[in-house]
């Protein structure tokens, strides 16, 4: 069956009435919910998630959507609730509903309800502190006739990154998505083909005053991600001085339907994303039919509603991916979302020529060098009525233009934001600024007002002592080209516990310093960095979305080709790096695809012993062996091969060790190993046609 053919297949389920709800109690299997940081029992509302038992319409075997609302209705007058604040009937079956902490009890103990958990706000997977990266693309096609959904923080679609371009091609067929209003809404362009927006449970009343209520981007993040997953191609990408060359997005010919549920409040440590709202974008976007949805958001390392929301749309056969979160730990463990964790990635680098002495090197995009100038740090060229630290670091409106104009100026990092302080050193009249490190930190490649090189630490500590040897002295500022490393996974990138039986992340992608699209700054800046794993997470989504406009792959063999195509990562545990490093173009000759009913994701909700065939495997303690089967998707007959990499404390091997494979044909293969401990490692499949295929294996 064709993608198009199952996209209609799937939009008449949505809509009829199916069999009965489906009869396995799912609650006690939930992960901890929220009842263990509840509020002491007491009369208060607060809103909670509650989902039934079995699947919205996207899953086999549903009831049909009027059954489910019924249902709904006959639980909350149960338990005395009030009228839900959302009800969601496609990705998954359940309602959001202001409750006491009695009747949420009350609700979880009901045989009819899967999980019940109290509504919270989380964070954006962006934002990890790391350098920039000035990262342009030369793709010009890929996801034609595609959809991309994107729940996050709203979009500015103002601009050519954006806009309706004949390359786009053919419309995607059976997208039902709509631009909605609201204040200053964005409206469909026929590169953005839906932008809804989702509040109740964040609250209109707690967020910032300047946000506005439609699906137009506050925080600058939603536009980054939709520029980087499905920006269009050969856009001039410009920052005053800067030339950065000519954008694309990863999936250049994708079209665009955006969920605005993450939001700015007046305290910004107060920014975020409402589960409820999320649950209620999840499960729109699957009912207007998207075929890939990227949720660059983190999340608990358990399974919670929004995780269930997700499997509802991979019942749907959208391609699911979520970020891997930037604390350490892996959200998203679920099996059916392609989690995406961070690598680290190539720096722009500057240079503070000293005469006579060695050249500083720091962190610096600038497409021009500065003049020779004298330099003076901050602390001297103070006004009268600033103190001694506020010039120190140029905070605004602290430095003297007198002991300014035409020079150089050392600014401390901290107190204000780093392009602050270079525009106070603008404003005085300065001709570039070196920004400090005062403490061990990152050094940051950032649009400037001047030139400017940011020194780390040690380097910082050089030039001050040589200014004290030099006082008066002239340099220059300049670029240094690109410092490039091999690849390493950030250490913030979230990492996997085995112990769920499950490898994440499943791959990883670049995600420092990405560059993206924003909302016009006060500068007037359309284009910034981004640092997270939400960067990577937009990447593999738009190769998903062009891998699914070539191919007549489902969202699993979507997935299993992104995943078993990836790179090694050296020196890096599976745990830490999953299958690898994100190769977009060999994501498109697999070889070899892990295939499964969507389906079977469900039935290991129920019951973690199920097996699933994944394009990875976790042996426990006392397995000995897992099989696997696998597709040929090539248009020829080959031999397949098998090696085994990486294990250095376990003994591993494949059975057979060799597959031939007619196009479309499938084999199975046994992975055994023997010895104790854990250990990791992969099998590797290599096809004659030259493709490979890498399955990431731990060992518990």
């Amino acid at each position: 069956m064709t993608r198009a053919a199952r996209r209609g297949v799937r939009r008449a389920t949505r809509l009829a009435l199916l069999g009965a709800l489906a009869g396995t109690t799912l609650a006690t299997l939930a992960a901890p919910g929220p009842s263990a940081a509840a509020p002491d029992r007491d009369s208060t509302d607060a809103l909670y998630l509650v989902t039934l038992d079995g699947p919205g319409t996207s899953g086999a075997g549903a009831s049909g959507e009027t059954r489910m609302r019924a249902e709904q209705d006959r639980l909350m007058t149960s338990v005395g609730a009030p009228a839900p604040v959302y009800r969601w009937t496609t990705a998954l079956n359940g309602f959001a509903v202001p409750l006491t902490r009695s009747q949420a009890d009350r609700l979880a103990a009901d045989p009819r309800v899967a999980l019940v958990e109290r509504n919270t706000v989380r964070r954006l997977a962006a934002g990890a502190p790391a350098p920039a990266a000035a990262r342009t693309s030369r793709r010009t096609t890929g996801g034609r006739g595609v959809v991309v959904g994107l729940v996050d923080s709203g979009i500015d679609p103002e601009g050519p990154l954006f806009a309706a371009v004949p390359r786009l091609g053919r419309p995607a067929v059976g997208f039902d998505g709509a631009c909605e209003g609201g204040e200053a809404a964005p409206e469909c362009t026929g590169k953005l083909v839906g932008a809804r927006w989702y509040v109740a449970g964040f609250g209109a009343d707690a967020v910032r005053s300047a946000a506005h209520l439609s699906a137009l981007d506050d925080d600058g993040h939603g536009t980054q991600m939709a520029a980087i997953a499905a920006g269009n191609a050969g856009v001039d990408a410009r920052v005053r001085d800067v030339r950065l060359g000519r954008y694309s997005g990863a999936a250049p010919q994708a079209r665009l339907a955006v969920y605005k549920a993450c939001w700015t409040a007046p305290d910004p440590r107060a920014d975020g994303c409402a589960a409820a709202d999320l649950v209620a974008a999840v499960d729109q976007a699957v009912r207007d039919g998207v075929d890939v949805l990227n949720l660059s958001v983190d999340g608990p390392s358990h399974i919670d509603t929004v995780e269930l929301a997700l499997l509802g749309a991979a019942e749907a056969d959208v391609v699911v991916v979520a970020a891997a979160g930037n604390d350490g730990s892996a959200a998203h463990p679920s099996p059916w979302v392609t989690t995406v964790g961070g690598t680290l990635g190539e720096r722009p680098r500057g240079t503070v020529d000293l005469p006579g002495g060695p050249g500083l090197h720091g962190a610096m995009v600038s497409g021009r060098r500065s003049p020779v100038a004298p330099l003076v740090l901050g602390a001297r060229a103070g006004t009268r009525d600033a103190r001694p630290g506020d010039a120190r670091r140029c905070l605004p409106g602290s430095l003297d233009a007198a002991a300014v104009a035409g020079r150089i100026v050392v600014c401390d990092r901290g107190g204000v934001g780093r392009v602050d302080k270079s525009e106070a050193v603008a404003l005085a009249g300065g001709v570039g600024m070196v920004l400090a490190n005062v403490r061990r930190g990152s050094t940051d490649a950032d649009f400037h007002r001047v030139p400017t090189v940011h020194l780390d630490r040690p380097a910082a500590a050089s030039l001050e002592r040589w200014l004290a040897r030099h006082p008066g002295a002239r340099v220059a500022l300049r670029p240094a080209g690109v410092a490039r490393t091999p690849a390493r996974v950030a250490g913030w990138s979230g990492a996997g516990d085995p112990a769920t039986g499950v490898v994440k992340p499943d791959l990883v992608a670049p995600a420092v310093g990405v560059l993206g699209a924003v909302p016009p700054r006060s500068d007037g800046a359309r284009w910034d960095f981004v640092t997270g794993t939400s960067a990577a997470t937009a990447a593999v989504s738009g190769a998903a979305a062009v891998l699914r406009s070539r191919h007549d792959w489902t969202a699993v063999q979507t997935r299993s080709a992104l995943a078993t195509t990836a790179a090694p990562v050296r020196r890096t545990s599976v745990q830490r790096a999953g299958a690898g490093l994100l190769r977009p173009a060999a994501a498109g000759r697999p070889g070899l695809v892990h295939s499964l009913d969507p389906a079977r994701y469900r039935a290991w909700w129920q019951d973690r012993r199920t097996r699933l065939n994944t394009p990875s495997a976790v042996l426990r303690r006392g397995e000995r062996s897992t099989t696997r089967t696998v597709t040929n998707v090539g248009r020829r007959t080959f031999y397949f091969s098998s090696t085994v990499r990486g294990f250095s404390r376990r003994h591993a091997w494949v059975t057979p060790a060799a597959l031939r494979l007619a196009p479309g044909e499938t084999g199975t293969y046994t992975v055994h190993a023997t010895g104790r401990g854990s250990d990791d490692g992969h099998v590797v499949w290599r096809g004659a046609g030259g493709t490979t295929t890498r399955v990431p294996v731990l060992l518990r």
